[in-house]
Order: structure tokens, then C-alpha cells, then sequence
């Protein structure tokens, strides 16, 4: 222990003259303790509705999507799910068709996304068969007691109850595919529909706008023949997304053929939710720069306090830079603690939250019972970094006045 650091701990237990500086040093910890651990809190609740959204997009998207550009459609996609075999990290592949309509029940109307998928596979690469929460998922023919058989379509929860639409009801779905045709044939192609039932994922742009169908429903509806928009892709790591969809580009020969991917489809919800946690963490800072602000008026103090002391090391040979490692030891301990309660103080109630849910969401408006918690090591770490770097850079200027104590005048009136 060299006896720059001993000499601050001495100062940092010695009784003051002014018992005030003594406050104000406690006061600095704390306030660098609250800090850290509202930044840990806060960030960690952040990255718990980060998750859930994402999980709930990814969940009801593919991780990955093969299209054509211009949307011209596939139609030899068997052969195209051949050739993506073996791709690394690839575990479940199914087609997809995606396009706008018009569904009319018996007295109102909406716009809607309809997408026609394939139910079996689709439970292999989305979690869409996990939100169909009420009904069953039935796009085949269904039959109703004393009335004709329709294919069944299946629709968000706040869709259907705009259109006024309960299991069973008839519905009509119209496309402009039959205004290709231009003059005096020109008509919307209508297919009608029977409801096979619901499905909610507590995002309001699916549940609100959204309807599913069989692929050989949408190709008549649409009049795509054969063809389907593209695939879509399950993937192990969806972090390794973009390299995937790379290989598959590879694959198929480029052009026409185009990936996308699930973060270049909610890029702008994600680049959002990060600029969001910045924000946070800049203004949530401001607690701990209000603390380095008090380790800078305790340490000023007790250079006041301790000028006879500091003549007296001076003059027996202490440098000036030994002189301010002792202020900036002296400083620096309080940030150290400070920091270590408030890592620990975050850390153990983001536990307690994830473990008993002392903080729960009400049901009827949240889409999950209790507050989100995802803590994630590298925010602990940016987090005290961040804390002891301010906490250090304020023992700067008062260890500077420090060192800068002629020996002569400060032990003249002594």
C-alpha cells in the first residue's frame, strides 16, 4: 500500500473540524449510489420491453424472408428450398403470400394485411399457432348447420371485433387483382370467408390490421396462379440473420431474388427503442454528475481544512504529485463505494423483481402481468465505468489546488 493511499484513508476516517464535510462526503456516496442504481434499474426495465416486443415481432415474423424484387412472386419454390439446404442455422422454412384487401362483414368494412400461410409449416417457423387464442386454426372448408361451406380465415383480435364479427360469421375479402384487367371488366376479385377464429398478440398493428388465410385461398383471391411472395426462414441465432440471408442470396443466384431481414423490417422501431435508452442514460447521469459535484466541494474543503498537514508533507519531502494522488484517492473511494452499493443495490432489486414480480402490470392493459427485467453485463459494466469515470474526473481540480500549496504559507500562520 503505497502512503499516498494510506494518508487518504487516514483523512477519509479522521474526525473533521467541520462536521459538515463529513456530510457532504456521505451525501456524495449516496448520491453516486442512487445514480448507478437507478441507471442499472432503469436500463434493465428497458431491456425487458425491448425483449418482449422483439419476441412478440419475431415471433409472429420470420427471422429471415426470400422475395423478389418488384414482388413478382415465386414459383418454383420447392425447388428453391432445395437449394438452401444445409445453410448453417437454418431449421424451418415455409411460403408465404402478403398482400392488402378489403374484408366486409355484415355492416362495416376494414382494410387489412391478409397473409396466406401454411399451417403446418408456419408452426415451424413462427409462433403465430401460439397466439391463435380463441377459436382453432381451421383455413380449410367450414361447414355451419343449415348453411353452405367456406374456407376460414383467421383475424386479429381487435380486427374482428371492429368489424363486429364473432366465430362462424361470414365474411367477404376483396382484392384488386381483378382491376388488372382494365375497361369495362374490370372488378374486385371477392372470395368469402367463414370465421375459424382469433388471434392476439398484444401488438395493436397486427391484432388491428391483420388476417390469415390458406396459400390456395390467397392465390385465387389475389389471381396469382401458382406463384406465392416468397419465404421465410426459422433460424437457431437470430443474430446471425444478415450472414444467413447473405448465404441464401448465394444460393438462389441473386437477382431477381432479395432477402430481408426481421431487423431491416422493424429497423425503425429497434433504432428507436436504442435512442430511447441513450436518452435514459444521459439524463439519468445527471444524479451522479449532482454527486461529483458534492466529492468536489468535500474535497476543496478539506484541502481548507488540511493546509497545515499538506505543508507539513510537502515540506518533508512529499511531492506535488504524490499530493494529489492522496486527493484523488481520497475522492476516488467515495466514488469506488458509492458505485459498489449502488451495482449491488440495482442488481439485487432487478432479482427481486424477475424472482416475486413485486411491481405487476395491470392485465387489461398490458399485454404482460409484471415489470420486464433483462439485466445484461455489459450495461453493469458501462454503467460503473461511467460512474467512476465522473467520479475521478472531480478530484481532479481540487487536487490540482492541492499540489499547487506553497509549504511556507501554508504553515506561516500555523
Amino acid at each position: 500500500m503505497s502512503y499516498e493511499f494510506f494518508i487518504a484513508k487516514r483523512y477519509l476516517r479522521s474526525k473533521r473540524q467541520v462536521k459538515f464535510i463529513s456530510l457532504i462526503t456521505y451525501i456524495s456516496i449516496i448520491g453516486v449510489m442512487i445514480g448507478t442504481a437507478a441507471l442499472i434499474i432503469v436500463l434493465s426495465v428497458m431491456n425487458g420491453f425491448e425483449s418482449e416486443v422483439r419476441s412478440r415481432i419475431i415471433g409472429f415474423d420470420a427471422h429471415v424472408k426470400l422475395q423478389t424484387r418488384h414482388d413478382r412472386g415465386l414459383t418454383n419454390y420447392p425447388e428453391i428450398l432445395d437449394k438452401v439446404k444445409g445453410i448453417p442455422h437454418i431449421v424451418a422454412a415455409a411460403p408465404y403470400i402478403l398482400d392488402k384487401a378489403m374484408i366486409i362483414s355484415r355492416d362495416r368494412k376494414e382494410g387489412a394485411k391478409i397473409k396466406a400461410i401454411d399451417p403446418q409449416r408456419e408452426a415451424e417457423v413462427t409462433d403465430f399457432v401460439k397466439n391463435v387464442n380463441y377459436g382453432t386454426l381451421n383455413l380449410g372448408l367450414i361447414e355451419k348447420e343449415g348453411e353452405r361451406a367456406f374456407p376460414g380465415i383467421i383475424i386479429g383480435f381487435s380486427l374482428a371485433d371492429r368489424l363486429n364479427v364473432g366465430l362462424g360469421d361470414r365474411v367477404q375479402v376483396l382484392s384488386a387483382a381483378g382491376f388488372q384487367l382494365g375497361g369495362l371488366a374490370a372488378m374486385p376479385t371477392v372470395r368469402t370467408f367463414r370465421v375459424a377464429g382469433y388471434f392476439q398478440t398484444g401488438l395493436y398493428e397486427y391484432d388491428d390490421n391483420a388476417a390469415f388465410i390458406s396459400i390456395p385461398e390467397a392465390q385465387r383471391l389475389f389471381e396469382m396462379g401458382n406463384k406465392v411472395n416468397g419465404i421465410q426462414f426459422k433460424l437457431t441465432d437470430m443474430e446471425q440473420a444478415r450472414e444467413v440471408a447473405d448465404l441464401i442470396e448465394q444460393r438462389v443466384g441473386g437477382a431477381p431474388f432479395e432477402t430481408i431481414t426481421w431487423f431491416d423490417m422493424n429497423k425503425t422501431l429497434f433504432a428507436w427503442m436504442q435512442y430511447e435508452k441513450w436518452i435514459a442514460f444521459i439524463i439519468l447521469s445527471l444524479i451522479i454528475i449532482v454527486a461529483t459535484f458534492n466529492i468536489v466541494s468535500t474535497l476543496i474543503m478539506v484541502v481548507l481544512e488540511k493546509t497545515k498537514e499538506i505543508g507539513i508533507l510537502k515540506s518533508l519531502g512529499a511531492t506535488n504529485e504524490s499530493v494529489r494522488r492522496i486527493f484523488i484517492f481520497q475522492g476516488g473511494v467515495a466514488g469506488v463505494l458509492g458505485t459498489l452499493l449502488g451495482v449491488i443495490i440495482g442488481y439485487a432489486l432487478c432479482l427481486a423483481q424477475i424472482k416475486f414480480q413485486f411491481f405487476s402490470l395491470p392485465s387489461d392493459v398490458y399485454i404482460i402481468s409484471a415489470l420486464p427485467i433483462r439485466m445484461e453485463s455489459w450495461d453493469f459494466v458501462f454503467i460503473a465505468g461511467a460512474a467512476l469515470l465522473l467520479s475521478l474526473t472531480a478530484t481532479i481540480y481540487p487536487a490540482y489546488r492541492a499540489s499547487k500549496l506553497d509549504p511556507v504559507h501554508a504553515m506561516r500562520y500555523e
